[in-house]
């Protein structure tokens, strides 16, 4: 097993630097036996997998770094609720809160030590963030880049002028090349996402072997899964897109194999913000690149759908969405750090219906943001909203419907439910934060006061309470039924326009009403509704936009 991994890598490396393959497979290799400790356990994907997607920060109390905040707060009030925390990049960063990584081995003063993440570790399955599209100017290779240290003269792109980059996918409207002043004068350098973050020249195998030296560390310091961000950036070629090149999807069956080797508990999750024939393209076969990809479409499309209160595009989809393998699935988030993505909705709605979303969410009191396309125009990128605010009405308690059941689709559909802390807080659009930092992205950023949130959370009254032991109880049936297992069965029910509705392993039924009035639904057998343990004989009443989960 071992010899024919080794001759893979060796394949993938010869694909990928030609003349060069030797000594990037000699120096891997030198790697993965360097490791005396491997972790030789597969970790198969299930049911009882769900993740909480927060920064280190996002709780805080005085005199306490923010990772043992975290960790309390967790302890006390998480339990097992959840099995997994992904922690946004928690580094010296210098800009984007954290993805402009200053230093890859360090953890920021802030948020405490590499001694509080094996705490963490001890209870949870902790995500890192392998921020490796690009870093932060001030991070020390590119210092010593501006300083013509030769060591790092080809970390990063350089380019004379525009030619060959017209083609280039853009996810911001600021320029692709940024000036920057070195001992020998200026040159223009790639930065994609901003001024301040500068991306990684993978073409240089040196920078490849750096980075594999450190996704190797995070695995060492207890990361189980690694969330590869904005991957289908990572390798650049003139004249071509720039986008999901085959070099970055060889770079991901790379990474693989050798965690095969090293860290076999370890899982890849790729989070690629676009439209959902090309999100799916990394699964690979369904064995060899990512383990989980962020199911991107299901955000945008939740809220259309639920906006215009109509189901048929949602389960024409939905009918769509089946794991690739047994060891493979989607990764089922609502809401993140980032706002929601529009590219994912290529193809699926047509511009006047995304037109309509985005004036849905303006009226929320939202924003959006943009992005440059290769003739110089702008197109909308992402809506910036926090998610119960996005489903906030008059009506209160339909509101909190609304979001739960929104929810409810994600936990019980296939794949793993990925809760954001201020969707599982109950937190609203925070406007204080985009006032500071005039960032949008920031409306959905809030820091929580720990004491401050625990009143909150003991206060049966407060909306915080309510969204918590809500989600918690949707996250509970969802770990203890082996029927939402992501590799079972889901069969798609065809019920009428104002209803989702499916069936996971022909035993479990999921009934939700998403139009303004109640409807009957008819039940040809004895079932019993797990939201509230009661029995449902021939038919249920559903108010608008309630839901049950019916076990035979």
């Amino acid at each position: 097993m071992q010899s024919n991994t080794l001759k893979e890598i060796k394949d993938i490396i010869l694909s990928i630097y030609g003349d060069n393959s030797d000594y990037v497979y000699n120096s891997i290799k030198n790697k993965i036996n360097s490791i005396k400790t491997k972790r030789n356990n597969f970790y198969k994907i299930s049911n009882k997998d769900s993740v909480l997607i927060t920064y280190a920060d996002n709780i805080y109390t005085k005199n306490e770094s923010c990772l043992k905040t975290l960790n309390k707060f967790s302890k006390e009030f998480i339990g097992n609720s959840i099995n997994t925390i992904h922690i946004l990049p928690f580094f010296p960063y210098s800009s984007d809160d954290g993805f402009s990584v200053i230093d890859y081995k360090k953890i920021d003063e802030k948020n405490g030590s590499w001694e509080d993440i094996k705490y963490l570790s001890e209870n949870y399955r902790l995500m890192f963030d392998a921020v490796i599209n690009h870093i932060s100017k001030e991070n020390y290779w590119f210092q010593e880049f501006l300083n013509e240290n030769k060591i790092y003269s080809k970390y990063f792109i350089e380019c004379e002028n525009d030619e060959g980059l017209s083609k280039v996918v853009r996810p911001r409207t600021h320029s692709l090349l940024t000036e920057f002043k070195t001992s020998e004068g200026i040159k223009k350098i790639w930065t994609t996402f901003s001024e301040d973050q500068v991306d990684l020249n993978y073409k240089n195998p040196e920078v490849l072997l750096e980075i594999i030296d450190i996704l190797i560390f995070y695995a060492k310091k207890g990361a189980k899964l690694l969330r590869l961000d904005a991957i289908g950036f990572l390798w650049k070629e003139k004249y071509t897109t720039c986008i999901h090149l085959n070099q970055t999807h060889l770079i991901i069956k790379l990474i693989r194999k050798i965690f095969e080797m090293t860290y076999k508990d370890v899982l890849i999750i790729t989070e690629t913000n676009v439209p959902h024939e090309d999100n799916i393209k990394y699964f690979g076969n369904g064995n060899n690149e990512a383990h989980m990809i962020y199911n991107f479409t299901l955000p945008p499309l939740i809220l259309y759908t639920f906006f215009k209160q109509d189901s048929r595009v949602f389960l024409k989809w939905l009918k769509s969405i089946k794991s690739p393998s047994k060891y493979a699935t989607y990764f089922n988030f609502l809401a993140s750090h980032d706002g929601i993505g529009l590219r994912p909705l290529e193809g699926i709605i047509d511009d006047n219906d995304k037109k309509n979303l985005i004036e849905d969410i303006i009226r929320h009191n939202g924003f959006v943001s943009y992005k440059k396309n290769s003739d110089g125009s702008k197109s909308p990128y992402e809506l910036n909203i926090n998610l119960f605010s996005a489903f906030k009405d008059d009506d209160l308690d339909l509101s909190i419907r609304k979001f739960i059941s929104a929810y409810a689709i994600a936990c019980f559909m296939p794949g793993v439910p990925g809760i954001y802390i201020h969707s599982l807080l109950g937190s609203e659009n925070f406007f204080d934060g985009v006032k500071k930092t005039g960032q949008y992205r920031s409306i959905n950023r809030e820091k929580l006061h720990y004491e401050n949130l625990i009143i909150d959370l003991k206060n049966p009254k407060t909306l915080r309470y309510k969204i918590f032991h809500k989600m918690k109880k949707i996250l509970s049936i969802r770990s203890n039924n082996i029927d939402f297992d992501p590799f079972v069965s889901m069969k798609v029910l065809d019920i009428d326009n104002e209803t989702i509705s499916f069936e996971r392993n022909n035993s479990i039924k999921f009934i939700l009403n998403i139009s303004n009035k109640v409807k009957k639904y008819d039940t040809d057998k004895h079932f019993v509704n797990l939201i509230d343990e009661k029995n449902i004989e021939n038919f249920v009443d559903l108010k608008p936009f309630e839901f049950v989960v019916l076990k035979k």
